[in-house]
């Protein structure tokens, strides 16, 4: 899986950034921006075993407005580019490369609509030509925060962001309660024989596995909130990674689903484990997820949250 970002993606190879669609394209892989240019709204995360997630509320879409035309007095491009998860009332975290990487005017804003897509496609009927109008219509703005240190090595590429919002017009919109981070070292001390038993769901906005169709392999839909059973395959210092292969019921990440939640049930209590980050080129096997109970990940998140 390349990086789950839309078309200006460079998940870890390429990242998991959404490849933006019929109105967003910067930096992608051309196979991703050919992949949304003809894209629908319709699922998201793989099509298989996978199911929508209205009820998982602090899962959300980070979505962008920035300048494409040379002209940086106002933006002229605005797509949703990755998902991520609220970790307390005013801070959204997601991927470093979801944050990094844009035109200078980049301004970002978080959604926790359900249906993202449909949410834009109805504002840009409404306010044709206005970036920043289709943006606030489905979206609060923020202020984004990347690692200092991203990307880094392969073995740890700080790949990690956070969006601060207003709490106030968070609370306002929408009605979330923010998901439990780890304890330190919690993955490590549950090693590799408490993780395979645990069970594991991954959420997101991004679109489905590679699909054949007349000029090649697309990755249809995105933009729709979605929920997938993966199981445990390994623990690296940094990374968690976890299967998505189908005939063993489980479902996974994609392309828009960087920066978004991996669930594991610990202890009878939901804990958001680790964020996708990257996998196979067409999104069948494997979601390679960055740990969030690391030394790195908590020193990052501990200014802009309260660590367990």
């Amino acid at each position: 899986m390349t990086s789950l970002r839309p078309a200006t993606s460079r998940r870890i190879p390429a990242g998991l950034r959404a490849p933006t669609r019929r109105r967003a394209a910067v930096v992608t892989a051309a196979a991703c921006t050919a992949v949304l240019a003809t894209a629908l709204p319709s699922s998201a995360i793989n099509s298989y075993n996978a199911t929508p997630a209205p009820e998982r509320t602090e899962v959300g879409a980070l979505v962008a407005t920035w300048d494409n035309d040379g002209n940086p007095a106002t933006p002229d491009r605005v797509d949703w580019v990755c998902s991520g998860t609220m970790i307390d009332a005013d801070t959204f975290l997601t991927a470093a490369h979801c944050t990094t990487g844009w035109p200078a005017n980049v301004k970002f804003y978080v959604s926790l609509d359900q249906d993202v897509q449909s949410g834009l496609d109805a504002a840009a009927k409404k306010y044709p030509g206005d970036p920043a109008a289709q943006a606030g219509a489905v979206a609060v703005q923020g202020a984004a925060h990347s690692h200092p240190d991203y990307p880094g090595p392969a073995s740890d590429p700080h790949d990690i962001a956070v969006i601060e919002l207003p709490a106030a017009r968070m609370k306002a919109r929408w009605s979330f309660t923010p998901a439990a981070l780890p304890t330190a070292n919690q993955l490590g001390k549950l090693g590799p024989r408490g993780l395979n038993t645990t069970d594991w769901l991954v959420a997101g906005y991004g679109t489905q596995e590679a699909a054949n169709g007349p000029g090649g392999q697309a990755h249809p839909g995105g933009g729709v909130r979605m929920k997938a059973p993966v199981t445990f395959d390994a623990l690296n210092d940094a990374w968690v990674r976890l299967a998505m292969t189908a005939p063993q019921g489980n479902g996974g990440a994609c392309y828009g689903d960087s920066g978004g939640p991996n669930f594991a049930m610990v202890g009878g209590k939901r804990v958001l484990a680790a964020t996708t980050i990257t996998g196979d080129t067409p999104c069948y096997a494997t979601n390679v997820t960055y740990r969030l109970d690391t030394p790195g990940a908590r020193s990052f998140l501990k200014p802009f949250v309260a660590l367990p």
